[in-house]
């Protein structure tokens, strides 16, 4: 009972979008152009997983302070971090002029929006609008309740999906072959039949599934989320009303939490997966010590990637199963994406450099930074 509330909270923060979720600091410097600025634009950035990431990020932003002459302050903060910062900073009134936080899409973006806080970016997105697909567009038009309008309330940069990572060289000890199951039941079942079978060959703890189980990891709702999904339901209409309150979805939940769960209670889940943050889903199947994981990036081959040994023979990225239906599994997609408050001190300043970040020679770069954790 504990931990179906722990999990119904998890749903709670992905429905409604009120979670409240600094590192190291880079300045860049500015150099002589046309006109000199007294104004220093301000951006709050979520640090990358890569220093490449962070690198191609301030070379965009030292080379925009170049040809424009106006003064940059760069500062990167921690994942974990920097949701709850611009939080504080937004309500003592002094946000950045550009924010960018990898959880603030799933979160309190639409929030923001509804509530009047985000300026409207439309003017940045429409010279470059043909390049972006629907699912990135359609992830920031949002609906403005102050000025009872939809518009374009942030600028889509890049986006990630779920993928399912394991070790092939542990499959192969464990005699399973090279065959994963791609009917549902039959799929999950096979990681539990691994792990018996890894255990007793070489009396390891091993589990056999990275499922985070905790409300700290945002990993948790975009996976369970993207269970819903594979289950058919759908706990928004398409009017964006709530679902939950009608017994059919309702009972539908309760069954999935308690086959999500059924993972850990078995032993099949590492019992610290209670207390995971987002890193910790990668660095337990790093260490090998869970034989599968479920990421909703590809930060976990990326991070490998000069190791040809595990990065081409070890580790393996798979499709998710067929739906329980038999369907072919549909993807859910995050849309990154950095926005513009009101009340932002430089507002036009601030979306003439997004402007410049997102024109395909500059924002390839920091997204091949990324190494394939985005795309």
């Amino acid at each position: 009972m504990i931990m179906r509330r722990k999990l119904f909270s998890v749903i709670w923060l992905f429905i409604l979008s009120l979670i409240l979720v600094t590192c190291s600091v880079n300045q860049p410097q500015n150099s002589l152009q046309p006109e000199p600025s007294e104004a220093v634009l301000t951006i709050w950035w979520n640090r990358g997983y890569y220093l490449e990431e962070d690198e191609a990020l301030q070379k965009v932003v030292t080379e925009w302070q170049e040809k424009t002459n106006h003064k940059v302050e760069l500062l990167f903060f921690c994942e974990d971090d920097i949701l709850q910062v611009g939080i504080d900073a937004l309500a003592k009134g002094k946000p950045p002029d550009i924010f960018f936080s990898e959880r603030a899409e799933y979160t309190l973006i639409p929030q923001w929006a509804s509530e009047g806080k985000l300026l409207d970016v439309s003017d940045v997105i429409k010279p470059i609008k043909n390049l972006y697909g629907d699912a990135a567009l359609n992830s920031v038009y949002l609906y403005n309740n102050v000025e009872s309008k939809s518009s374009y309330y942030a600028v889509p940069i890049m986006q990630g999906t779920v993928h399912i990572h394991y070790w092939h060289d542990l499959i192969s000890d464990a005699g399973l072959g090279e065959e994963i199951p791609k009917q549902w039941d039959d799929f999950w079942q096979f990681w539990q039949n691994a792990q018996k079978i890894l255990r007793q060959q070489n009396d390891s703890n091993i589990y056999a599934l990275g499922l985070p189980m905790s409300i700290d990891a945002s990993d948790t709702y975009i996976i369970f989320e993207q269970i819903l999904e594979a289950n058919n339901v759908h706990i928004v209409d398409k009017q964006g009303k709530l679902q939950i309150n009608k017994p059919a979805i309702r009972q539908k939940i309760i069954e999935i939490l308690d086959w999500y769960t059924s993972f850990y209670k078995n032993g099949y889940v590492s019992p610290n997966a209670m207390n995971w943050l987002n890193s910790d889903n990668n660095t337990n199947f790093l260490n090998r010590e869970t034989l599968m994981a479920i990421n909703p990036t590809m930060s976990i081959p990326g991070s490998q990637q000069e190791d040809e040994e595990i990065y081409l023979n070890q580790m393996r990225t798979i499709k998710f199963p067929n739906n329980p239906n038999g369907d072919k599994p549909r993807y859910l997609v995050s849309i990154k994406q950095p926005i513009v408050f009101t009340s932002s001190a430089h507002p036009q300043l601030a979306k003439e450099l997004l402007s410049y970040l997102i024109q395909p020679e500059n924002l390839g770069p920091y997204i091949k930074g990324s190494k394939g954790r985005y795309f």
